[in-house]
């Protein structure tokens, strides 16, 4: 079970990093570059059509993997490459090194290869007494200064020109100017005789391609050829997934991969390698290659019915780029050996759950890494259920089983809920915040303050508010949430009032609950489906047009998680399925379907900017109705740098993880003051909590409120 000791270190290692300010101006800067740059490579491209044809082939490639393996061995094997298949990490290291002490090998070049770092190559060929060089620049200074890559494509992007300047007057015993193209030529000369004097050279691989049995190469420096050409002995180290049929699905991937990494049409370097051909340094004039493949858990994966999409990784290290979380603390904190998303996912499978338990706590669930990944791979998802199965390996922590039990009992939850705000008078001091909380629950969480219990929850309220409509041309059952419903209350009656005036009838179901992401995120899996399967009962789909709620989170868990977390129930399968059909947020409910007009509202030309939440954009891709009733309602929206970048509530994330919260949460209120706006919306309640929190903190002036609190003021 995992400790409270092994959280508390893991923390202290984030806040380390979060101190380190030359790190985060370098993800800032690259992060808010890369978007620019993503979108430049991508333009006028069917991306959504190219990313299903990825997805379509790496499926393919994975469930073919042993008969393309054959297919390859033959082929390359007619062209003179001797193939190896390593079961572990530790066959494939062996196999390596005793291809070296065959040869007479003493000295070994390498290129960039995440493969040779999955299984520590360097560290066991060193051990047995090789010289290992890596040519890769950014692998060879962070080989200097005995670390791992922080990011798949660029490994030493945490680094800045003085330290490298430094680490290179170190080595060369000369004092080196901070001048990059300097400092390149530096690594130039020291590698340059490293190539020529190397025996071997190690490369990976970014496709194995069946067809030809040709090994690819895609690099941006040509340090890769050098090391597959110059030496006598060539090994590529290939992990099983990159087994490609033909040349084709490589260039289809080849199409996607430069453009998601580092937003570049293509790479400095594709090179295709079929057979051994000649090397001037043997003494026969013949050069020995060999490909060893790597399988390290490859096969189990390509079988497991959920797990198998991360085959479809193309080490592009996108879901890196765009994480907020590894914008502020960087590889070493946000992954093993893998990093970012994908990261968090390979390293329980290929390095064991000691090193992931803590790594996949730190997802905020934003859902930025899916949007952007070039093979479809649903990541939040994937890194949810790892935290789940590490819990039921090491037992869960008693914090998210006492929150398990609560949800369960919707009675239970809203006695507390109602006891809570019975009691909360002396805390928060005739506000609508907790002002004086205890230490014990305080600590750490100064960065925002928290909201009070409502006085009457919105379902004591519902009846009194319920429109009275005869004929009604719609019929719609609210899902409010349990923050709407006990803490927000006026949001949903800010809605019912402006469904009331286009002629909608309002059922609000009793029996219904907290929609359940906070234990699904937990890795609480009873209880969550024991929530779901609450909420869905408690509904009538069929008697109902929409399910409407107000709550983008609540939205997305609604629409797309509950079909997954209660599928194979015969009992609930059509329900649910007609239950999350009718799920609709508020701003396309009313932009979309009630197709509101301008006259019904006063235009007072209040200056507004907008939060978009995570769910909205990216869970249910939600992006335009927001703005557009912005305009509909008489406001004057200015738009806010970043507006679509988590704002660090992330639900429980921010209580677990506060000081990356409040990281997060001081960049979005900077962007949001900067547009000079008063009024700053947004479509989810958790948000709403974390910004106006974080504004009442600080003493700004700038308000916050919900879409439908903006338009229900301001109703003719």
């Amino acid at each position: 079970m995992q400790t409270a000791k092994d959280l508390k270190e893991y923390r202290a290692e984030l806040r380390e990093a979060l101190d380190n300010e030359f790190l985060r101006q370098a993800m800032d800067k690259f992060a808010v570059a890369y978007r620019g740059s993503r979108a430049k490579a991508f333009a006028g491209m069917d991306l959504k059509g190219l990313i299903a044809d990825v997805a379509q082939a790496k499926d393919g490639a994975a469930q073919r993997m042993d008969e393309l393996l054959s297919e390859f061995t033959a082929k390359a094997e007619a062209a003179g490459v001797k193939v190896h298949v390593a079961r572990t990490a530790l066959e494939a290291n062996e196999i390596i090194a005793a291809i070296a002490k065959e040869n007479g090998v003493k000295k070994i070049v390498k290129s960039k290869s995440m493969t040779a770092e999955e299984i520590h190559l360097n560290d066991h060929l060193e051990g047995q007494g090789y010289e290992v060089t890596e040519t890769d620049l950014g692998e060879w200074i962070i080989q200097l200064r005995h670390e791992g890559p922080t990011h798949m494509v660029m490994p030493a992007i945490h680094l800045s020109r003085n330290q490298v300047a430094d680490l290179f007057s170190e080595v060369t015993g000369t004092k080196q100017e901070v001048d990059i193209q300097k400092l390149v030529k530096v690594a130039r000369r020291e590698l340059r005789r490293k190539f020529v004097e190397a025996d071997m050279g190690i490369s990976g691989g970014n496709f194995a391609i069946a067809e030809t049995g040709t090994i690819a190469l895609c690099t941006n420096e040509g340090n890769a050829r050098l090391v597959t050409t110059l030496p006598r002995v060539h090994v590529a180290l290939v992990g099983l997934d990159k087994l490609t049929p033909s040349i084709n699905d490589a260039l289809r991937v080849i199409k996607a991969l430069p453009r998601n990494a580092t937003g570049q049409a293509i790479t400095s370097y594709v090179s295709w390698i079929t057979g051994p051909g000649e090397c001037q340094s043997s003494p026969d004039g013949k050069k020995e290659m060999h490909v060893v493949f790597l399988d390290n858990g490859r096969r189990a994966l390509a079988k497991d019915p959920m797990f198998s999409q991360v085959l479809r990784c193309i080490r592009c290290g996108a879901c890196a780029n765009v994480c907020p979380v590894y914008r502020l603390v960087g590889g070493h904190q946000l992954g093993h050996i893998y990093i970012g998303a994908i990261g968090l996912i390979l390293t329980y499978f290929y390095h064991g759950r000691e090193k992931a338990k803590n790594l996949v706590q730190n997802c905020i669930n934003c859902g930025a890494c899916k949007a952007v990944c070039a093979g479809g791979i649903d990541l939040p998802k994937l890194i949810k259920e790892v935290h789940a199965r590490i819990q039921d390996e090491e037992g869960h922590p008693l914090q998210s089983q006492l929150l398990g039990k609560v949800l369960k009992s919707r009675k239970l939850f809203h006695a507390l809920l109602r006891s809570a705000k019975a009691v909360q008078k002396p805390i928060t001091g005739g506000t609508p915040y907790l002002r004086h909380l205890p230490m014990i629950f305080a600590k750490d969480q100064n960065f925002r303050a928290l909201p009070a219990i409502a006085e009457t929850p919105f379902r004591d309220r519902f009846e009194a508010l319920k429109p009275r409509v005869s004929s009604p041309k719609l019929r719609v059952a609210l899902f409010s949430g349990c923050v709407q419903d006990f803490v927000y209350p006026e949001q949903a009656e800010a809605a019912v009032k402006i469904l009331g005036k286009h002629n909608v009838d309002v059922s609000f179901p009793m029996d219904q609950s907290c929609c359940g992401l906070p234990v699904q995120m937990m890795g609480e899996r009873e209880a969550s489906r024991s929530v779901a399967e609450q909420n869905v009962r408690a509904f009538d789909p069929a008697s109902c047009d929409y399910i409407l709620t107000l709550c983008a989170s609540c939205a997305s868990h609604l629409k797309h998680g509950y079909p997954d977390i209660l599928a194979g129930d015969p009992k609930l399968d059509v329900k649910v399925r007609q239950f999350a059909d009718r799920v609709i947020d508020f701003s396309s409910f009313v932009h979309d379907v009630l197709k509101v007009q301008p006259e019904e509202f006063r235009k007072d030309g209040k200056k507004v900017t907008y939060h978009s939440p995570c769910h909205l954009c990216r869970g249910l891709h939600v992006t335009e109705a927001p703005r557009a009733l912005m305009g509909i309602g008489g406001l004057e929206y200015i738009p806010a740098e970043e507006e679509d970048v988590c704002c660090g509530f992330g639900g429980t994330y921010s209580m677990k993880f506060p000081e990356l919260s409040a990281e997060l949460l001081k960049k979005k209120l900077a962007n949001v003051e900067k547009t000079g706006a008063e009024l700053l919306l947004t479509d989810c309640p958790g948000c709403i909590m974390q910004l106006r929190g974080g504004l009442e903190a600080k003493g700004s002036t700038v308000k916050v409120a919900h879409v439908a609190e903006a338009l229900a003021e301001r109703l003719k």
